[in-house]
């Protein structure tokens, strides 16, 4: 009863979700509806696939890598990479999807006097359906509703009125539609404001000369960072920093090291807000001198430096402190303990402050600053430490899965320290359970259902920031269906040839095909075999293969099927006569093609010159086709011409076959004179060409053998008669007018000093600029000028001439100047470790109107290589990425790309980076044992353990063919052990390996195995095998002899 319950529900549940736009089904959250529905016309997989779509999102702080290419091991299901977003996609109403995100909220500074009263938080996503928007402040969601200060346009928040104390906080945008809810990356929001001083007047500081002093600015509360300055005495007479005077920027006070009687006066500190300019004036603060005698010299008192521990963000600037007061005034010097200053290092105020730009973790380090007179000298020493945001190596990809599948998505990031991962699902934080696991970034669900659809999120995030990558997965359920083009058909063949009905339908979960002949069911053979995709394939076919085949897929939702009728034919035979023809010029001839056929099948004649068809039309009235009879056809030739020599083709298609043959026609000149001549003129030959002449005699009973060749005879020089054909542009670089042309042959040349005239003008002018080109070899003329604009258009035409004189022009043709070799560099430039030998290097390219790309080139090296040493490899046409292949293992490159066209390169890319893996494990897996219970063979053997230089062990494959053939079936598994179905009669070689990030590992020695049929084999008829490669195996097979079939 409550198998039928069951049921009764998921079709209630299916019919709910037929419509093209089904409702929610009552009981089931909204996104089981949606995985549900079933579209007319096309299958929810069909749908799902029809479109890619990026889903990463990063802190303000982070950066976004490339995809993740590497596919997921094949016991897992490999899931669909969607990285690429069309505009189409975007707009494309019939295809639904989870929500994208276009914009996420970034870090806002309000200042509090700001004349506009209010904030924006941005965010916007795509989905189909449109999805909604919630905000949480601080993980607590905002009911804007409540709260007239709030609004929502369009998915961004608009705060009015803001207050420090009710609204500042960190905010999240929360975008949700039928499919989930996706959460954004942490904004925060800071007001910036800056308070007073204290109006309390300051006591006057008084220090013998000499002394050094220092003077306190006690800055107004404020946010953000302030600037600080001194005034001496009044505004705008400000204190000029030099080696014996130093205002900190973390403290604010002012350090005169050596107290002089020009220092006297009036001090007062100003601070300026480095958001809102705002600018405030402390109290001022007296200096004066005592009278009771000048300081004696004394040695250096370090009274500002750096904290003991710095941190610094990779790429951003450094600046660390050092003053020191004393008599005479100190001198500062810095140096990093255990190395070298860095070279970009900079000192400044003069050398108060150690300045680092660009910061890298190469510059982190124990750091030295040395203040030292004649009186001594003091140290501080102060430890930098650079830490680096989490940087996307991995990230998800969309996945669609049947029910029960196994899930496995991994996200990697960089970063120090070391990134930590959590999981979201639909916004909220994903806990292990039974069927959930979740370590180091891999998420795993095993036994997926309808419950597990929905959005999910990987956060990888350190202690200086998190970013956020999420994908959507979808639980596939629908009945079979099969496209149009593979609904009812009639397979027509010839004995002999190969016959494949394709069965392919579409369905989740997959569907189990059965094939039958007639009503029968259909068994397999080494002829008939059903592939692995479902169609049949039926070898060598015969009549007795004629026949109505129906296929069927079914699986838990319904089944569907097709018929295909196949007819086996005799093959076509063709006759070609005459075989090979010697005509002379002005004969005629009739070439017959005879096909022999299967009278049930029509033909179809085809006629061919040299591998082209005969365009009976455009032939001058020489070629006739003549079809005489249903099998058979002429082809006749009038009036032959010595460009009618070649080999002429018939090909005979039917609906079953297609066959050709060729004979070849030889045609000579004809000069036929009296039998009594001794001599004869030959006429309309080309000039300045060599021609070489034989006699042939002939009468009535035949023709004899020609005679031996004259020698070589040259006809005189003439004008040229025949311009260059195929006058158009080239690609050239900018401010180039490229002219190009096909050159004349030397037999229309007509004499020497043969050369070429090129004639251009801008479109719509008088007057043609004539250049000489003398070249008779020459097929393209350069012209520059700087003054002519990219793509200006041109009239071209191309004359000859020789030493008789000029010949014609060329047809007149526009041609426009060249645009130019490209001036941009690809830009995001992504490359991504596969495996031991290859990386995928992905670019994008900025549109040029300009210079436009005809490909791309991809330059690499090795981490100890200069640059020069790079090897290329280039792209063609808009491909965005190349696999790099035969790189060696576990080695780090450098990269850039380039774009290219024929007017030359464009600049390279910055340089990125990636490591190839580790090789594959060189140990193969030993000590295995198998047990045999007929057809089934159960194995086991002992884990691998890769060296240190070689990839971790990710799982095994176990390979298995019949002996004799090449292709290998594979079972793919985590465990030490698997057992291998022998679907047929014979012996089987099997083979284990490891698999590897680096790729498969050494192969185990081969195992033979036969394979019996004929009813089942008790489990008294196995027997435990052991292939060992050490003495241990002994133990081992004495405690395994037990009738089990599998362990």
């Amino acid at each position: 009863m409550m198998w039928l319950s069951w049921k009764l529900f998921l079709f209630l549940s299916l019919t709910g979700c037929l419509s093209e736009y089904s409702e929610a089904v009552p009981g089931l959250p909204t996104s089981y509806a949606a995985i549900l529905r079933i579209k007319s016309g096309s299958s929810s997989l069909a749908s799902f696939n029809s479109r890619n779509r990026p889903r990463l999102s990063t802190s303000s702080l982070g950066s976004v890598s490339s995809p993740g290419w590497r596919g997921a091991a094949q016991n897992y299901h490999s899931p669909t990479n969607l990285y690429h977003f069309s505009e189409a996609f975007k707009h494309d109403e019939s295809v639904d999807y989870g929500p994208v995100f276009v914009q996420e909220p970034d870090d806002v500074i309000f200042p509090t006097d700001s004349e506009e009263k209010k904030v924006s938080l941005n965010c916007q996503a795509h989905g189909n359906p449109t999805p909604t928007y919630r905000w949480l402040r601080n993980g607590t969601e905002i009911d804007i509703a409540s709260d007239y200060r709030f609004s929502l346009i369009e998915g961004s928040l608009i705060i009015n009125n803001p207050s420090e104390m009710k609204d500042s906080g960190q905010y999240q945008c929360l975008t949700t539609n039928m499919f989930g809810s996706i959460l954004s990356r942490e904004a925060v929001l800071q007001f910036a404001y800056l308070g007073n001083f204290s109006g309390r007047t300051r006591s006057a500081v008084s220090v013998r000369e000499g002394q050094g002093v220092v003077l306190m600015c006690s800055p107004p509360l404020h946010s953000p960072e302030i600037i600080y300055s001194w005034v001496f005495n009044e505004f705008p007479s400000f204190v000029a920093e030099d080696s014996r005077r130093f205002i900190s920027q973390e403290t604010g006070n002012l350090y005169i090291s050596k107290v002089q009687t020009s220092d006297v006066g009036s001090y007062i500190c100003l601070v300026k807000n480095t958001v809102t300019n705002a600018r405030v004036l402390s109290p001022p603060t007296p200096l004066t001198l005592r009278n009771d005698g000048v300081m004696g010299e004394y040695e250096p008192k370090i009274e500002v430096h750096f904290p003991y521990t710095v941190t610094a963000a990779r790429g951003t600037t450094v600046k660390m402190e050092c003053f020191a007061l004393g008599n005479p005034v100190p001198t500062i010097s810095w140096r990093k303990v255990n190395g070298h200053n860095p070279s970009k290092a900079r000192l400044r105020k003069s050398q108060a402050v150690l300045e680092i730009p660009n910061v890298q973790l190469e510059d982190a380090g124990m750091y030295e600053c040395k203040a030292e007179n004649s009186r001594g000298r003091n140290v501080f020493r102060g430890q930098l430490q650079v830490y680096t945001y989490p940087h996307w190596v991995e990230k998800l990809n969309d996945t669609q899965l049947d029910s029960g599948d196994q899930l496995r998505w991994e996200c990697k990031a960089t970063g120090k320290p070391r990134p930590t991962y959590r999981w979201l699902k639909n916004g909220v934080p994903l806990w292990a359970q039974s069927r959930i696991e979740m370590v180091n970034g891999v998420l795993t669900i095993h036994s997926v259902n309808l419950s597990d659809a929905g959005m999910y999120q990987c956060l990888a995030e350190n202690k200086y920031g998190t970013i956020y990558a999420s994908a959507e997965l979808k639980i596939l359920a629908s009945a079979p269906t099969f496209p149009l083009n593979q609904l009812r058909k009639t397979i027509i063949v010839t004995k002999g040839q190969e016959v494949v009905i394709e069965c392919k339908p579409q369905a989740s979960p997959k569907p189990t095909i059965t094939w039958k002949k007639g009503d029968k069911a259909l068994r397999e053979s080494k002829r008939i075999t059903i592939l692995p995709h479902g169609s049949l394939r039926i070898l060598n076919a015969s009549k007795s293969d004629e026949g109505r085949y129906l296929c069927q897929g079914v699986n838990v939702f319904g089944s569907a099927e097709i018929i295909a009728s196949v007819s086996v034919k005799e093959p076509t035979r063709i006759e070609l006569t005459p075989k090979k023809i010697e005509l002379t010029v002005g004969e005629s001839i009739v070439l017959s093609c005879k096909a022999l056929h299967d009278s049930t099948l029509d033909v179809t004649f085809y006629w061919t010159l040299n591998g082209q068809p005969i365009d009976f039309e455009k032939e001058g009235g020489h070629f006739e086709s003549i079809k005489a009879q249903a099998s058979s056809a002429d082809l006749m030739i009038r009036n032959i011409l010595l460009m009618h020599a070649g080999r002429y083709g018939c090909r005979v298609q039917t609906a079953a076959d297609t066959v050709s043959d060729e004979t070849e026609l030889l045609v000579r000149v004809p000069d036929v004179i009296s039998g009594d001549m001794e001599s004869a003129m030959a006429v309309e030959l080309n000039p300045w060409v060599e021609y070489e002449f034989r006699v042939v005699a002939t009468n009535k009973i035949g023709t004899g053998d020609p005679s031996a060749p004259s020698r070589v005879i040259r006809t005189n020089e003439a004008v040229p008669k025949t311009p260059p054909a195929n006058v158009s542009g080239r690609s050239g670089r900018r401010h180039e007018l490229v002219i190009a042309w096909e050159p004349v042959s030397e037999e229309f040349q007509n004499g020497e000093g043969f050369g070429y005239i090129v004639a251009f003008r801008p479109n719509g002018t008088r007057g043609w600029k004539e250049k000489m080109v003398t070249s008779s070899d020459a097929s393209k003329f350069i012209y520059r000028d700087e003054s002519v604009p990219p793509l200006t258009p041109f009239e071209v035409k191309v004359g000859v001439y020789n030493n008789k004189g000029d010949g014609p022009f060329s047809p007149i043709v526009v041609i426009c100047s060249a645009e130019g070799e490209p001036t941009a560099a690809p830009i995001d430039v992504k490359a991504t470790s596969l495996s031991v030998s290859e990386i995928l290097v992905a670019w994008k390219h900025i549109k040029e109107s300009l210079g436009r790309p005809q490909g791309f080139e991809v330059g690499y090296w090795k981490d100890m290589e200069q640059e020069e040493a790079a090897e290329k490899v280039k792209t063609e046409g808009n491909e965005s990425s190349i696999l790099l292949t035969g790189l060696e293992g576990n080695t780090l490159y450098h990269l850039t790309v380039r774009a290219y066209n024929a007017a030359g390169y464009g600049p390279p890319s910055t340089a990125v980076r990636a490591a190839t893996k580790k090789s594959p494990p060189s140990q193969a897996p030993s000590n295995i044992m198998w047990i045999q219970d007929g057809s089934h063979v159960s194995l086991g053997w002992e884990p691998v353990r890769p060296l240190a230089n070689e990839s971790d062990v990710m799982g095994y494959k176990v390979l298995f063919r019949q002996e004799g053939q090449s292709n290998s079936q594979v079972i793919e598994t985590q465990k030490t052990s698997a057992v291998v179905l022998l679907p047929d009669v014979g012996v089987y070689i099997i083979e284990v390996c490891a698999v590897s990030e680096g790729g498969d590992g050494t192969a185990s020695p081969q195992i033979r195995v036969p394979s019996f049929s004929g009813g089942k084999v008790t489990s008294a008829q196995s027997t435990l095998h052991v292939l060992s490669t050490s003495s241990s195996s002994v133990t081992l097979l004495l405690a395994l002899m037990v009738p089990s079939t599998s362990w």
